[in-house]
C-alpha cells in the first residue's frame, strides 16, 4: 500500500543548511559537513527552521530511505553543533608502547617488542590528540571519527598469540558520548 510519508527535522538556530541538488551542506560553529545523497523519489524542502523529507507514493523501501536520510542529517547537524569525540586508551603490560602522529599517520612503536613500527591511517577531517596514555579522535563527521578510531584499534590487533596473556593494545573507551 503506497501512501504519502514525510519526516520533519528541526535545525538549530546556529546551524545553516544549504540544499544543492543531491548535495546537502551543513555549516555550524564547529565546522562544515557536506554529503551527497541518492534522493531518487524523495523530496527535500527547507522551511524556516525545519527540513522536510517526503515522498508522495512511498512503500516500505522509501520509508526506510527516509529514516536513513533523517538519521544522516541528524548526525550531520549534531557534528557541526558539537564535534564527535572518541576516547582511546593505550594499554600494555609487557613492552611500553610509544605513539606519535606524523602527517596523516599514527605510528605505534615497540608494540609487543616488535622492531617494525605499526602504522594507522588518519582520515582527512579527523583530529588526533595524544595525552600520555590517552588518545582523542574528534571530527564533525561521525563516520570519519569512527573509522579513524577503528583504524587505530585494528592496527594493534594481536595475532598468533594467546589474547588472555597478551592484552596489549589501543582500545576505544568511549564512543561519541557513550561509555564502553
Amino acid at each position: 500500500m503506497k501512501k504519502e510519508i514525510s519526516e520533519k527535522i528541526e535545525i538549530p538556530v546556529e546551524v545553516e543548511l544549504i540544499i544543492e541538488g543531491n548535495t546537502i551542506i551543513i555549516k555550524g560553529p564547529q565546522g562544515e559537513n557536506k554529503k551527497r545523497f541518492d534522493l531518487k523519489d524523495l523530496v527535500l524542502h527547507k522551511e524556516h527552521n525545519h527540513i522536510l523529507v517526503s515522498c508522495k507514493k512511498a512503500s516500505k523501501k522509501e520509508k526506510k530511505r527516509i529514516n536513513t536520510l533523517r538519521a544522516h542529517l541528524k548526525n550531520m547537524i549534531d557534528g557541526v553543533s558539537k564535534r564527535f569525540e572518541y576516547q582511546m586508551k593505550i594499554c600494555f603490560s609487557h613492552f611500553p608502547i610509544t605513539v606519535e602522529v606524523k602527517n596523516n599517520e599514527l605510528i605505534i612503536k615497540n608494540f609487543l617488542g616488535e622492531r617494525a613500527n605499526r602504522k594507522s591511517k588518519i582520515l582527512d577531517g579527523a583530529n588526533v590528540d595524544l595525552d600520555k596514555e590517552f588518545i582523542t579522535v574528534s571530527s564533525v563527521n561521525r563516520e570519519i571519527a569512527g573509522q579513524t578510531a577503528a583504524n587505530i584499534e585494528k592496527a594493534t590487533k594481536v595475532r598468533k598469540r594467546d589474547r588472555r596473556v597478551f592484552q596489549d593494545g589501543i582500545f576505544i573507551t568511549s564512543k561519541a558520548g557513550k561509555e564502553i
